[in-house]
């Protein structure tokens, strides 16, 4: 069975947004032919400019085939599709039809703007999460995911998060092994580790100061080592009671506190997305002992991870 997969452009469309899921499924074509047909989208047709100036063409969304599923791109022409009156009516016109309604980035923000997010688990761009929140209280947000499936509707964070949704769009048609291939093909990770957190959250700490965004980034690498203050001070090159003082006053938090975070961002992600068992996550982690990662979830999410992976079944 061909599916045809549509994506929905604007003007000032992240383009990154489009051409990434549009890779993931053309390398699953070639890997299983007739798999998938792609149309891309516009109100009007034609040529589309995305924000960097390139352009895309389209199929006018009133000649457009039946869809199996629809990808809403991202993008900062997102404000004025949100507030479109043809692109609120095509969507919902489109959603009774569609095996599935997908956003990439701040895509989700037409689809709320339709309705059609009213209740659901979805997600975006970090940096716009907050916004998404306030501007749609009957959607509920969750910050630091990569996709989330609710139902028939799936959201992704943001830009190349897209890639992710597609991969996990083809896992659900062709299975695991092909997604991995092309995943494998894209040189990608099939489920890459941590959540959107990782990105957000202490990217936010420090107002702006970068000094020790190499050292985050390294953290976030070898987070299985025990990464002491010692060990991250050493690091640095600094000695321990001076590293500590810096780190608190520039990124807002302890490097223990900090440590743990990443920790908790990465092991929530593989506990919702894989079978993986708990004790394993401890170990990949760095936590170690199991109990330990239990109490830092309940202190974190209300939830040890075992409630948290029965709610995402």
């Amino acid at each position: 069975m061909t599916r045809n997969i549509g994506i929905f452009l604007y003007k000032d469309f992240q383009i990154l947004d489009a051409s990434g899921p549009i890779t993931a499924f053309e390398i699953a074509e070639r890997m299983k032919p007739e798999a998938y047909r792609l149309t891309l989208l516009s109100i009007m047709g034609g040529l589309v400019e995305s924000s960097s100036g390139a352009a895309m063409s389209s199929v006018p969304v009133a000649d457009a085939a039946p869809l199996d599923t629809l990808i809403i791109s991202g993008g900062n022409g997102s404000r004025d599709a949100m507030r479109c009156p043809e692109t609120i009516a095509f969507l919902r016109a489109c959603a009774p039809n569609v095996r599935r309604m997908c956003s990439v980035c701040s895509g989700a923000f037409p689809l709320a703007a339709a309705g059609l997010l009213d209740g659901k688990r979805v997600t975006t761009h970090w940096r716009r999460a907050e916004q998404l929140q306030q501007l749609f209280p009957s959607v509920r947000v969750e910050i630091d995911r990569i996709h989330i499936r609710d139902g028939n509707i799936w959201t992704s964070a943001g830009i190349s998060a897209g890639i992710d949704l597609a991969l996990a769009l083809i896992a659900d048609d062709l299975g695991e092994k092909l997604a991995r291939r092309v995943a494998q093909e894209m040189v990608v990770y099939y489920r890459r580790p941590g959540g959107q957190s990782q990105f957000s959250a202490l990217a936010d700490l420090g107002d702006g100061d970068t000094r020790f965004s190499p050292l985050l980034d390294w953290m976030r690498a070898n987070l299985a080592e025990r990464l002491t203050v010692e060990q991250l001070a050493e690091h640095m090159a600094m000695s321990p009671r001076n590293f500590s003082r810096a780190f608190l006053s520039i990124v807002g938090t302890s490097p223990a506190k900090a440590v743990e975070r990443l920790r908790l961002e990465a092991a929530r992600e593989r506990v919702e997305s894989s079978s993986q068992p708990i004790e394993q996550i401890a170990m990949a982690v760095g936590f170690r002992d199991p109990e330990r990662m239990r109490r830092a979830f309940l202190r974190r999410f209300g939830q040890p991870p075992q409630a948290l992976r029965r709610s995402q079944g």
